[in-house]
């Protein structure tokens, strides 16, 4: 169910939008932002206070890639595995990540602190290797980096 606060946060930002599709991103985004992803509860909420079906609203969210319709770690680790991220060893990076948090692509660690998922590009293709974790984006990466990194997240 949509908190309050949801739903005023939404209906305030409406008046920026020129009809309720075109907030429907927006919204899910602050869905997420409370509660780490958009339940199938919330796409119903969100249905009823746009005025959209479900079905509409949901083929939204799995087209666009950040909005996530499965639970998450506290913190969401995105791996570029973009063409330039590829060329420049996206791949080690990836694994040495998965190794260091003990969990796979697309999984979340046993403790609950990281999911790990592959995002298409983020755009920093003349820093590769790059990943984003809950929106601070870490480009040049290698493996010490990546531990140091690691550790200053709880």
């Amino acid at each position: 169910m949509l908190t309050m606060e949801e739903r005023q946060e939404i209906e305030a930002k409406l008046a920026h939008y020129p009809n309720k599709q075109a907030i429907c991103i927006e919204a899910m985004l602050v869905v997420q932002r409370h509660h780490g992803w958009v339940s199938d509860e919330s796409l119903r909420d969100l249905s009823a206070l746009l005025g959209l079906s479900v079905a509409d609203i949901d083929g939204v969210a799995t087209f666009y890639n950040l909005i996530r319709r499965q639970p998450v770690g506290r913190h969401v680790a995105l791996i570029c595995d973009s063409v330039s991220c590829w060329i420049m060893g996206c791949e080690r990076i990836r694994d040495h990540l998965c190794g260091s948090l003990d969990t796979q692509l697309g999984g979340t660690t046993a403790d609950g602190r990281f999911t790990l998922l592959p995002i298409v590009c983020l755009g920093a293709c003349d820093h590769a290797p790059a990943m984003m974790i809950d929106g601070k984006l870490y480009e040049d990466l290698d493996k010490r980096q990546i531990e140091e990194i690691l550790a200053h997240y709880d």
